[in-house]
């Protein structure tokens, strides 16, 4: 489903946490999409009881922020990369639960236009960027926050943490559910059928990564962008602060619909030019490497290289090489067939991805609002 880039010039299938198809066997992509229903019906409920359509403006233009900071890779020593997800400060403004709804729709569109991370294991992907994320992030700002006002810089400093252990929480339940499959699932031989390193290899290899480069960078974005919140919007941190006390006639507010979305989609437009940055870091994130990779010398030698030395199988795992197939992506790696100049095809493949967010956030924002009887019918005066 995804190439390997190695040792060719094409785009980098570089995204740390999403799980291609093939590497979990099939009753674990089921326990994951299990896990994960109950906490989308949740969310659902959630919203749709609190605020209904005057929230879907928002959800969108947080969830195209998430898919367009996934798009920048930052190289982790050893030849690997790694991203943030921005999980911290979509929590931060949206709450937990629209937060698991907008992430889950920017993985949605990653794994179904571009490949990136897998459609088996869409479940397990959501469950562990966007509900795992989302929860762990909600806590850690609001104990840290406390009751602090919206402005105060303790927020700042709640939100750096709260995007920091966020994305490490993330990482960590990817790492346990690609280290217990070499454990679980084996051939009569007793060789891998899926993810082929164990425990001690596979979540050392992720947290470093993520500890202290990735979880570094959402530290950084999560601060900065609250930050810049205080600054020119503070109304949008009201969401996540109840106990902040009184605050000014600005930070009371309403903060739903699509003009208060306007100034944070031109943040998103700033973003997507941007984008071809992305992929200045070179090399493959851990555990997303191809089938082909298994049998490809240098492929092997950087698999080996990112994983401790522990050498990979010298062909792919059996389920892995199956289900790895399942499904084939318009645009995979970012990288349309019809454009040639790999930086503008990531670019428009960032636009592409963040223009189907609206369009689709649009289509519901007019659907709930027609069945609320916000819109004419056709034919109605």
């Amino acid at each position: 489903m995804r190439q390997q880039r190695v040792a060719n010039n094409s785009v980098p299938s570089s995204f740390a946490m999403h799980i291609p198809d093939g590497y979990l066997s099939p009753s674990t992509c089921a326990v994951m999409y299990g896990a994960a229903v109950p906490f989308w019906a949740m969310a659902l409920r959630k919203v749709k009881r609190a605020l209904s359509a005057r929230w879907i403006p928002l959800i969108s233009v947080f969830s195209a922020f998430s898919f367009v900071v996934m798009m920048f890779n930052v190289p982790i020593p050893g030849g690997t990369t790694a991203h943030a997800v921005g999980v911290g400060v979509v929590t931060v403004v949206l709450g937990p639960w629209s937060s698991m709804l907008a992430v889950s729709l920017a993985i949605f569109v990653q794994a179904i236009c571009f490949g990136d991370g897998g459609v088996t294991t869409f479940g397990a992907n959501c469950f562990n960027m966007a509900i795992a994320g989302s929860l762990v992030a909600y806590l850690v700002y609001r104990v840290v926050a406390g009751r602090a006002g919206l402005k105060s810089s303790r927020r700042v400093v709640a939100a750096a943490a709260a995007g920091y252990l966020a994305l490490n929480a993330s990482a960590l339940c990817a790492a346990i559910e690609l280290g217990v499959q070499p454990l679980l699932f084996k051939n009569h031989a007793g060789a891998p059928l899926y993810a082929p390193y164990p425990p001690h290899v596979a979540i050392p290899a992720m947290m470093i990564a993520h500890l202290t480069v990735a979880g570094v960078a959402e530290l950084v974005i999560s601060g900065s962008v609250v930050a810049y919140l205080q600054r020119t919007r503070p109304e949008f941190l009201r969401q996540t602060a109840p106990g902040a006390g009184d605050t000014g006639a600005r930070e009371r507010e309403p903060i739903s619909g699509w003009a208060a979305a306007r100034p944070l989609w031109i943040g998103v437009a700033l973003l997507l030019v941007l984008t071809p940055l992305g992929i200045l870091a070179g090399g493959t994130a851990w555990g997303e490497w191809s089938a082909k990779a298994f049998s490809d010398p240098a492929a092997r030698r950087a698999i080996a290289q990112a994983s401790s030395h522990h050498a990979p199988p010298t062909v792919a795992p059996h389920g892995l090489a199956r289900l790895a197939s399942v499904w084939t992506a318009p645009f995979p790696l970012y990288a349309p067939s019809f454009l040639h100049q790999r930086f503008f095809g990531y670019f428009m493949s960032a636009c592409f991805g963040a223009g189907i967010i609206l369009a689709a956030s649009l289509l519901v924002f007019w659907v709930v609002r027609k069945w609320r009887g916000e819109v004419p019918s056709a034919g109605r005066s």
